[in-house]
Formats: structure tokens, C-alpha cells, sequence
């Protein structure tokens, strides 16, 4: 069986989910749809398949089994839950949304139709985490006391200019943090994978003049087991540089570099793992390397999970998880406050 798939938005990240359909032997792209008509004819003309303008429309006279969403962030709420009320799998880029109340009812759209709903967090199926996963699993890094994520990209105005959405504090719903830090923020507390104490933290627009989100965030996420994440967050450095992530644990030290990671442990032992040559896809001219390659890798996890009738990666309630911990550092920097979880 081959399902058929439908694509809303064709921008940026539309070859990255394209390509990877295409590399994907159950899945078939049926349609595409962007609200730029010159978009949509390009990429339906590249995919061989038809374009509309208008997502309802699409979603009224395609028969489609999946839908990827791609769009601004204020929009994933209501075109995810048009879609499952359908009974139409949907697969939406990150955040799952802006707000928590927005994304438990899309848990519960997928929920009452008895369809699935997962969102793209692609970075846990790096080599890098995935070797650090492992060895946290298997118990031979130890307790984790520890970690640190440091972001450094380059994002200036003019990035922002070119979008009517990015920058824009109801559409995007943050900067920095929700739009590019959310991958490895996700990725850490995948990794910890511990109940959440409470978050404190700082936002401030240090270098941008025309945005009205946050530059730069730093702040410290505690786990009830006694960790802690601290991170820094900024867009506005000279060059995209490779974000880093550090876990210090009782037997070893970890640390993931873009996608690679090398863990060193107490003993003098060292493990490392970075991508191998040929084994990613090609998604074609355009793709920003700091996205990493592995779309690929959980879309057809998606398309397997879905033949098998089970939840795909990663689920709602683990997106939901992530969104809160974003939505209550917001929180903590607009308040001033500590915001503990219950």
C-alpha cells in the first residue's frame, strides 16, 4: 500500500519533506498547495503532481491518507485539526504550535478520529544523538549531573524582511528560541527524558531593530531527579555557527557538534559517530546544512509506523512536552519569575 500525501507550503523546508517522500516507497506525493501561485506550479511541476492555492481545497478533492504541514507556526493549529477531523494522518513541522492549549487540542483531534499526529524533530535521528541516546540507555555514561547547549546563529533583519510571518511575535510566536533553538532543546530533554522541576530564564532583542521576538535567550531548565540544561541562545553572530551540545555524567563526558558526537569516558575509553559519505539523500540546492540530513530518516519512520497502525516519532505528547518547556522559558522572561511544573 502507498499513501497517498498532500504538502502544505512549499518554501524553505518543502524539498527536505519532497525529497524524502520521493525516497520513500510508501508514500506517494499526490498534491502540493502554497498560497504563492508561482510556488506552488514550480513544485508540483518538479514532483509531477497537482497544485492548488487553497489547503481546503486540497484537502476536499484529494484522497489522501497524510498530510505534511509547512507552514507559519499560528497556522499548524487549524490546519492540522481540518486535516484529522478529515481522518487524514497529518506529519507538521516543528513547534507543534505556539501555545499548549493549541497543541493538547490538536492531540485531541488526532485523538477523537483515531488518526495519527507527529511532529518533525529530525535531529534525535542524527549519529550524534543517537550515539549518546544509546549510551545513556544502556547505563555506561552514568547518571547524568549536567548539560549545556550553546547556539550561535546568524539571522539579520534582512532574513527577517523577506517574511511576513518570522520576527512576528502572534505569528511566529519567539525568536531564537522557538524557531531555531527548539531542535536541541528537544533533543536534551529526549535524551535526559526526566520530569521537569521548573524553568528560569532571560529573552532580550539585543541586535535586531525590525523584529519583535527575542535575539537571545539563556536560562537554566531543573529536572526532578536533580540535572539541569543551562543554555544561551542568540541569532545575531557573524556566521550559521555549529550549534553544541555538552552532557556531563558521572562515567563519561558527551558532546554533539552539529550531528557528530564523541563521548569520552572516566576510563580514557572514547566513542565517536558522525555522518557516514552516501548515507543520506540528496535534498537538493538550498537545503542549510544546520537542519541536518535526517527528514528522511523520521519520514519514513512515519510512513512505517502508519502501515503498522502504530504512533509514529514523535508523537504529540512528546512535542507537547517540549512546547511547554519553550512556552514556560517565555513565561519566566516575562515575568521574572521561577515557573516550577507540577
Amino acid at each position: 500500500m502507498k499513501f497517498r500525501v498532500g504538502i502544505v507550503g512549499c518554501g524553505n523546508i518543502f524539498p527536505m519533506h519532497a525529497q524524502a517522500l520521493v525516497n520513500t516507497p510508501g508514500a506517494e506525493l499526490a498534491a502540493v498547495c502554497d498560497i504563492k501561485p508561482g510556488r506552488a506550479r514550480q513544485a508540483a511541476a518538479r514532483y509531477h503532481c497537482r497544485h492548488y492555492l487553497d489547503y481546503q481545497q486540497m484537502l476536499r478533492e484529494e484522497r489522501l491518507q497524510a498530510v505534511h504541514i509547512l507552514t507559519p507556526h499560528y497556522l499548524h493549529p487549524p490546519m492540522a485539526i481540518q486535516a484529522l477531523n478529515k481522518k487524514i494522518n497529518v506529519l507538521i513541522e516543528k513547534p507543534i504550535s505556539i501555545t499548549p492549549a493549541d497543541a493538547e487540542k490538536m492531540r485531541q483531534a488526532a485523538k477523537n478520529n483515531r488518526v495519527k499526529l507527529a511532529v518533525i524533530f529530525q535531529n534525535r535521528y542524527n549519529p550524534g544523538s543517537q550515539l549518546v541516546k544509546k549510551n545513556i540507555l544502556n547505563g555506561k555514561i552514568g547518571r547524568i549531573k549536567a548539560a549545556k547547549l550553546v547556539l550561535s546563529y546568524h539571522k539579520p533583519d534582512s532574513y527577517y524582511r523577506m517574511s511576513d510571518w518570522k520576527g512576528r511575535l502572534a505569528k511566529e510566536g519567539g525568536g531564537v528560541l522557538i524557531d531555531q533553538a527548539i531542535h536541541f532543546v528537544d533533543v536534551l530533554l529526549w535524551l535526559i527524558n526526566d520530569e521537569i522541576d521548573y524553568v528560569e530564564a532571560q529573552t532580550r532583542r539585543r541586535m535586531h531593530k525590525f523584529i519583535e521576538v527575542e535575539d537571545l535567550a539563556e536560562g537554566v531548565i531543573k529536572f526532578k531527579k536533580g540535572a539541569y540544561i543551562c543554555f544561551y541562545l542568540i541569532n545575531f553572530y557573524s556566521y550559521d555557527a555549529d550549534p553544541e551540545i555538552e552532557i556531563d555524567a558521572h562515567k563519561a563526558r558527551a558532546k554533539i557538534v552539529k550531528d557528530a558526537a564523541r563521548i569520552e569516558f572516566s576510563d580514557g575509553r572514547a566513542l565517536e559517530a558522525k555522518p557516514r559519505p552516501g548515507e543520506y539523500i540528496d535534498y537538493g540546492k538550498g537545503r542549510k546544512d544546520y537542519w541536518g540530513y535526517c527528514h528522511w530518516i523520521q519520514i519514513k519512520k512515519f510512513y512505517q509506523a502508519l502501515g503498522e497502525g502504530v504512533q509514529p516519532p514523535v508523537s504529540p505528547e512528546e512535542a507537547i512536552k517540549t512546547q511547554k518547556v519553550v512556552w514556560n522559558i517565555y513565561k519566566s522572561a516575562r515575568t521574572g519569575k521561577r515557573i516550577y511544573f507540577n
